[in-house]
């Protein structure tokens, strides 16, 4: 039973102008000292109430808001090194707009840690991080920004 009621429909909203939909979610959790993952949306997630406009890690407790890869393709060994050092049981990968897997010479150390790993876009990884958090477990989100959509 998760420790929190979760709302994951959350409030869509589309910019007609730029053509991209942001999505606010709306999460009931009793302890309200933890890392809830707010709102998402290209070149932005909102963690709690703070905003990033990078690639971010966050766990419960920590967030980690300088974590160097910006993009998939930068995706290297050491960035999971940083990962590690959470001491996680579950990782979720948010990888942008589009899901995309890494090669698993880069996510070696958490097959060897015996630590999952769910590969997804960013938003779902938002949305799954929520979830995950809510019922107490040691989860670590991965989030590469969601790139802005290009024009056709």
């Amino acid at each position: 039973m998760p420790a929190a009621g979760v709302n994951c429909g959350g409030d869509r909203r589309y910019n007609i102008a730029k053509g991209v939909e942001t999505m606010k979610i709306q999460l009931e959790t009793a302890n309200s000292r933890l890392n809830v993952v707010r709102a998402y949306g290209p070149g932005q997630i909102t963690v709690n109430e703070a905003i990033y406009r990078t690639s971010l890690i966050v766990t419960p407790n920590r967030i980690i808001d300088d974590w160097p890869p910006q993009a998939f393709v930068e995706l290297k060994v050491d960035h999971f090194e940083t990962i590690m050092a959470c001491n996680p049981e579950l990782v979720i990968l948010g990888t942008g707009r589009r899901l995309q897997f890494p090669h698993a010479a880069v996510t070696r150390l958490l097959i060897e840690a015996h630590v999952g790993l769910d590969v997804m876009d960013t938003g779902a990884a938002c949305r799954t991080y929520n979830v995950l958090m809510s019922e107490d477990r040691r989860v670590v989100a991965a989030l590469l920004m969601i790139e802005e959509q290009e024009d056709k």
